[in-house]
């Protein structure tokens, strides 16, 4: 016991500092060449159609990608390449600092955000639970989770919207005090392309709640989540 004590007491801070770099093996954002001919295999390859060919250029819809390799591996030019960057939300804060005063100056409290899985494969889910562990530690930014859309500021939405789960979409939607934001957390729920066309799927979140926020990758990572939330935090202070 006094040796585990003793451990813990000599032991680092776990928690890191959120950055969207990852493993130099890591597939993140889509860099083309100046080699690339435009012959189109990349677009042919791609199994969700993110990929399309303007002005005889790859142009990608990261809201779609599930960052397979896919495309990298067709160009027979090897003018496509993964770089080892994330693709994040598109509107950023500078700092937690900067985020958790405008949330304490226009909220008086955290930013609470509630959780609806509309049919995720769960991958999603389990990066989001890794925000709250010691490593990410969601909770230094103000932000948390809550049990119910009533007390929520935001809904965080994790995969494709199947047909058994749209009322429930649109239940905790409706629930939630205005203003209110929606975030379509995952390549499934923002693109909505991953499953297909069936009978079971109403597709995207976009399709069903109007959508503010959307986050990238198959599933993205925590600290890609989180730059999300904090974002997030921003634009619900503009709102109020």
């Amino acid at each position: 016991m006094l040796k585990l004590l003793e451990a813990i007491f000599a032991g680092k801070c776990a928690t890191e500092n959120i950055d969207n770099t990852g493993h130099p093996h890591m597939r993140g954002q889509l860099q083309c060449n100046g080699a690339c001919n435009g012959c189109g295999a990349c677009a042919a390859a791609c199994p969700v159609k993110a990929l399309s060919i303007v002005a005889g250029k790859p142009s990608i819809d990261y809201k779609k990608c599930i960052f397979c390799g896919k495309c990298v591996e067709a160009c027979a030019a090897k003018a496509l390449s993964h770089s080892n960057k994330e693709v994040l939300a598109e509107i950023l804060v500078e700092s937690q600092a900067e985020v958790c005063e405008a949330v304490t100056a226009k909220l008086g409290r955290s930013l609470h955000v509630r959780h609806v899985d509309a049919g995720s494969c769960n991958a999603c889910d389990f990066e989001m639970g890794a925000t709250s562990n010691p490593v990410y530690d969601l909770h230094r930014y103000g932000i948390a989770f809550v049990a119910s859309p009533r007390h929520a500021d935001m809904i965080m939405v994790t995969g494709v919207v199947t047909r058994n789960l749209e009322q429930a979409l649109h239940m905790t939607y409706a629930a939630m005090p205005e203003p209110r934001l929606v975030m379509a957390c995952g390549a499934c729920a923002a693109g909505g392309a991953t499953y297909g066309s069936t009978y079971a799927i109403v597709g995207k979140v976009s399709d069903v709640v109007p959508v503010d926020i959307a986050v990238p990758g198959c599933p993205p990572r925590p600290s890609a989540m989180i730059v999300a939330l904090c974002a997030a935090a921003d634009m619900l202070k503009e709102k109020i």
